[in-house]
């Protein structure tokens, strides 16, 4: 049987013909869902909804069709995610622009407005899914904070953050992280970067003093950090007159028995970055032993800790010893980096320090954002969100390694039981010739070469560190045909 109807959208300015199709007989549960998301997609994929239409709000629609409300969100929802759909507050549900039709006979409109020239397919590292940001659950969260928010919040803020979030993060790091704090030793700020700058540089800003040096910070280098890393990093901390010494990397980590004079060691415990794989056992305990020896202390990136698939969990550093580790985390990878928000877990002796460095007024992190995030964490909001997304890259990196199997089967694909993205081992030689064809198709990605300190010794192999939580779900097959035609052959 199949339902029709005809939906006078006054407020979209054009009437909504949408079709559904069914066994005879009641619909099944989600069934009138999973019909609207059907019917919606063929309508965008055949032209029929051009790029930018805006849709019928959810209870217009809902009560056009005689059916819950949820059901329209969530189908919309499932369309946004999935890249179909975009919404904006302000703007409505609207079909997602595209640099070009789906269909036979999608209509084009005759003077696009000029587009800045980027990629066409982003496989980098480094970002989520924005198109699955959690907006519905996120709103909630932020009219829960605003409205119980006390009027206090909007004065001066405290430089350790709202104290709300802090709480929330106390419960949910010993939780799913195993870190060991309390409130008092967690400090919020606008992420790692962030972060490094109020431990390496004083006042947090770095000012030159006498002979073109920085005045120490809360820390002081030289520091170790692992021979694969981020150089925006490294840059930040050679500006805060930092020098970094590089240790080398195997399968089991960062080999840290070769750490020596150093005051301080960065590493990324739970999945080295950018090659993958967690610290050993072994290692964790002896660069804990180095710390108490030695007086130092560790940094550690938790960058994307929450996302496993083919191991047990690991759990953070810091729980071995909170006294001489600073645990450093962000909602970049498991949110968006566009919320600016990070905690460090700090030892004691450092807080002071580093409250000192971020100054007498909050300048970085939204409170009002800080508020809403503990409620999307204490609601249970941001554990279901992880939960869905690890389902989503899990299936986005398994659909990856399906395709280098078929197409690519010399390529050993490393770093993949966790994380948001696989490094590709080539030939000898080959990874800049692959670089500059992928860019020559439109394709974005990394080189390993990119992420090797200058001064690490060794071999240097061959890769392309391959992000897969970026690109849109419908977009996402399309990156791999273009990733798998530039890999060199066998």
């Amino acid at each position: 049987m199949a339902d029709s109807w005809v939906n006078s959208a006054e407020r979209i300015g054009a009437d909504l013909y949408l079709e559904l199709s069914g066994p005879p007989g009641p619909p099944a549960p989600g069934g009138r869902r999973a019909a609207l998301i059907g019917a919606l997609r063929e309508a965008v994929r055949s032209g029929r909804l051009a790029p930018g239409t805006r849709l019928p709000p959810y209870r217009s629609l809902a009560a056009d069709l005689g059916v819950a409300r949820n059901t329209v969100a969530d189908a919309y929802a499932e369309l946004v995610a999935e890249g179909w759909l975009t919404a904006r507050q302000g703007s409505g549900t609207r079909v997602a622009e595209r640099a070009e039709p789906l269909g036979t006979h999608a209509r084009v409109p005759k003077e696009a407005p000029p587009r800045a020239r980027g990629p066409r397919f982003d496989l980098r590292q480094g970002t989520s899914d924005a198109s699955s940001f959690p907006r519905a659950a996120w709103l909630a969260s932020y009219r829960r904070a605003l409205n119980a928010a006390p009027n206090e919040v909007f004065g001066p803020g405290d430089p350790a953050g709202r104290i709300e979030l802090r709480r929330a993060l106390t419960e949910y790091l010993a939780r799913a992280r195993g870190v060991r704090t309390e409130p008092e030793r967690i400090v919020i700020c606008s992420g790692f970067a962030h972060a490094l700058r109020l431990l390496f540089t004083s006042q947090g800003q770095g000012q030159r003093q006498g002979q073109g040096q920085i005045r120490g910070g809360v820390l002081r280098g030289p520091l170790a950090v692992e021979a694969y890393g981020l150089g925006f990093h490294r840059e930040l901390l050679a500006a805060a007159g930092v020098r970094t010494v590089p240790l080398p990397l195997d399968e089991d980590g960062a080999q840290v028995d070769g750490l020596g004079g150093e005051r301080a060691v960065l590493l990324t415990p739970a999945h080295q970055f950018p090659t993958g794989g967690p610290l050993h056992p072994a290692r964790r305990a002896a660069v804990i032993g180095w710390a108490r020896a030695r007086g130092g202390v560790i940094l550690e990136d938790d960058y994307d800790g929450e996302f496993r698939y083919d191991r047990k969990p690991v759990g953070a550093v810091q729980g071995l010893d909170p006294e001489r580790v600073i645990h450093i985390g962000s909602v970049s990878k498991s949110l968006s980096p566009a919320l600016r928000l990070g905690w460090m877990v700090l030892p004691e002796r450092y807080v002071a320090g580093v409250l000192a460095a971020k100054g007498e007024r909050e300048a970085w992190v939204s409170v009002l954002d800080q508020l809403a995030l503990a409620d999307f964490v204490v609601s249970g909001s941001y554990d279901r969100h992880v939960r869905r997304m690890r389902q989503r890259y899990r299936r986005r990196r398994d659909r990856l390694v399906a395709a280098l199997a078929e197409r690519a089967p010399h390529v050993e694909v490393t770093g993949i039981a966790a994380g948001l993205h696989a490094v590709l081992r080539l030939p000898p030689g080959s990874e800049r010739s692959a670089v500059k064809a992928a860019a020559w198709r439109g394709l974005a990605l990394d080189g390993l070469a990119e992420f090797r300190h200058p001064e690490a010794a060794g071999p240097a192999p061959d890769g392309l560190v391959v992000g897969y939580a970026t690109p849109s779900e419908f977009a996402y097959g399309a990156a791999l045909d273009a990733l798998c035609a530039v890999l060199p052959p066998g």
